[in-house]
């Protein structure tokens, strides 16, 4: 190996002196000291960086493993309450689960208890329409007479009412069922009942009314200058005797007061005088009286009938002349109408209705009602 030789030291670093009397002694120099200084102190300066860094380092640590912690605590606190909420909707869903199966349960059930009843009255139904026609030929007059009833009792149609009937008596007939003899008496005896009653032309009295009030403009008013004489009916000439002068006086001034003050006689009953030109409305509120007498007949409002065919008479009377002949001939026509009755004495009741109820009761609705023979679920 080689050796290192270490070279001497320069001659200003030298550090001392070999002494000639006492070459053993060596002789020290004082040294500087600013080299030695600086250095410690550059020494220390890094000992504190050091220090200094490693405590901020480590207090960054620290705190990062605290937030790090604190975050790991809030992570574990959010999945335990996710857990929790999983767990609550979880535990939703299955009672969700259990009720909808309930519900299914029970739709279910009930679909197959109307199921079953279904097939029980379309069996019932076949059984009545194919093995009994009988009983339809019974619904049928049943249905007839209850419809009779409404238009005797609604309409006052008697003629309908009638014919409903007999279509009923003739569904009975075809079922040649000796039960039902009384029933079939009942409905004679109605049909007799209703053909005695007295029949209105309702229609015919309609016409009549309208045409009257189409006639009403050709009525001719009551010509107001008639009757002119005053009420003194005395001999109003003035005598040639002066004997008289007391009575000739007296008929000049009578005379006198004619030209300004005319009496007439009318009839107490009268109406007042119609002004120029008003004839048109009274023409109108007669025919709206015909009218209203028009519309109550179909609803057998008799009151109103007569009542509005009297009030248009009286205004004719009044302000029309009697003595023309259409005048005449209308009121004629008036009379005649007002006393003709829109109203009829229809019975009140049916007696075949109340025997076909019972009839119905006993042989169609017994039997649509009739308990199933298998035992309906829970």
């Amino acid at each position: 190996m080689t050796e290192h030789i270490t070279p001497p030291p320069p001659p200003e670093e030298v550090v001392g002196r070999v002494d000639p009397v006492h070459p053993q002694k060596e002789q020290k120099k004082p040294l500087t000291p600013a080299p030695k200084r600086h250095g410690v102190l550059l020494g220390i300066t890094a000992i504190v960086i050091a220090l200094g860094l490693s405590g901020g380092l480590y207090y960054y640590m620290h705190q990062q493993a605290q937030r790090q912690s604190a975050n790991i605590d809030l992570l574990q606190t959010q999945i335990a309450a996710m857990q929790k909420q999983y767990q609550q909707e979880q535990q939703q869903w299955q009672q969700t689960q259990v009720q909808q199966g309930k519900a299914q349960s029970a739709a279910e059930q009930q679909i197959a208890t109307l199921t079953r009843q279904s097939d029980e009255m379309r069996e019932k139904l076949a059984t009545i329409s194919n093995g009994d026609s009988q009983t339809w030929l019974l619904a049928q007059a049943d249905f007839l007479v209850k419809m009779a009833g409404r238009k005797l009792w609604s309409d006052k149609d008697v003629t309908t009412a009638v014919a409903l009937l007999k279509s009923a008596d003739m569904s009975l007939a075809d079922m040649h069922d000796p039960s039902l003899i009384d029933v079939r008496r009942a409905l004679t005896h109605d049909i007799s009942t209703l053909a005695a009653v007295n029949q209105i032309d309702f229609d015919g009295i309609i016409l009549k009314v309208n045409q009257l009030a189409d006639q009403v403009d050709n009525l001719r008013l009551a010509d107001n200058d008639t009757n002119e004489a005053p009420m003194d009916d005395n001999d109003t000439a003035v005598s040639a005797s002066l004997s008289e002068w007391r009575q000739n006086l007296i008929k000049s001034w009578h005379n006198f007061l004619s030209d300004f003050i005319t009496i007439r006689r009318r009839d107490s009953t009268a109406e007042p005088l119609l002004a120029p030109n008003q004839d048109v409305y009274l023409r109108e509120n007669i025919r709206s009286r015909l009218l209203i007498a028009a519309q109550a007949i179909p609803r057998h409002q008799n009151e109103i009938y007569k009542q509005s065919l009297e009030t248009a008479a009286v205004w004719v009377r009044a302000y029309f002349d009697d003595n023309d002949p259409s005048t005449k001939a209308f009121l004629e026509q008036l009379d005649a109408l007002s006393k003709q009755s829109i109203s009829m004495d229809v019975p009140t009741e049916l007696e075949s209705q109340a025997l076909l109820e019972k009839v119905m009761q006993t042989r169609v609705r017994n039997l649509l009602a009739q308990p199933s023979a298998t035992p309906q679920e829970g």
